[in-house]
């Protein structure tokens, strides 16, 4: 089976990933026509190769090459489960995984795209049964949750070994109980969701839940 992916791996030694600081999202150069960019991430991007499409390429950026076996070993942990991608290799930069469908819960706000409560509850059950292994399920956010057949699939689990809560997936929870019928089906704009996105890194990660959408709600409903 190696040899199914040796030309993506070969391919991407020609793009050049970069990351940025306060938690933006990865730059990437260089080019290649057998290659698609179907993700980034704030420290690595996700490829996929026409001529293997049943696998995606996570390569990280340059500085955060050590996440590479890390990733891998917590994929390893976690073993065959239907919340989480299947990790096949990890290669110097580059994490080898099963390519998944669907939609991120991202893109779901900005489409419009109903999340039902069965996904959010598949979230809390992947959590607990990465708990079950040892692990520390963190930085699960609405760009590392995809939307399969009214079913959640995780994404990213490279710091699942750090210690900690970031509470940004209690924080979305509870988000999505209190205030997601107010924009269940409206497609909402990418600068409103970006703009929560970013004031979150910056002051809602460091405050209480109650303040952070405090700040928010007057911010969108201001007169």
């Amino acid at each position: 089976m190696t040899d199914a992916w040796q030309p993506a791996l070969e391919a991407l030694k020609h793009i050049h990933v970069e990351a940025h600081p306060n938690n933006e999202p990865v730059t990437i150069s260089g080019d290649t026509d057998n290659l698609t960019c179907i993700g980034v991430g704030t420290d690595a991007a996700v490829f996929q190769s026409a001529e293997t499409p049943q696998f995606a390429f996570k390569k990280y950026a340059v500085g955060k090459t050590d996440k590479v076996q890390i990733e891998a070993d917590v994929y390893s942990q976690i073993g065959d489960s239907p919340f989480f991608p299947t990790c096949y290799a990890a290669h110097e930069d580059v994490l080898v995984l099963s390519h998944e469908g669907g939609i991120t819960l991202f893109d779901c706000i900005l489409q419009g795209v109903h999340i039902p409560k069965q996904a959010v509850e598949d979230v809390e059950a992947a959590r607990d049964y990465v708990r079950s292994k040892g692990l520390n399920p963190r930085d699960i956010h609405l760009k590392n949750v995809l939307l399969q057949d009214g079913r959640a699939k995780i994404i990213d689990v490279s710091e699942y070994v750090l210690p900690g809560n970031d509470y940004r997936w209690e924080d979305l929870k509870r988000g999505y109980e209190q205030y997601y019928h107010l924009i269940d089906g409206s497609s909402v704009p990418f600068w409103i969701v970006e703009t929560v996105r970013k004031w979150y890194n910056q002051y809602g990660a460091h405050n209480s839940y109650d303040e952070f959408t405090s700040k928010i709600l007057k911010f969108l409903f201001k007169k």
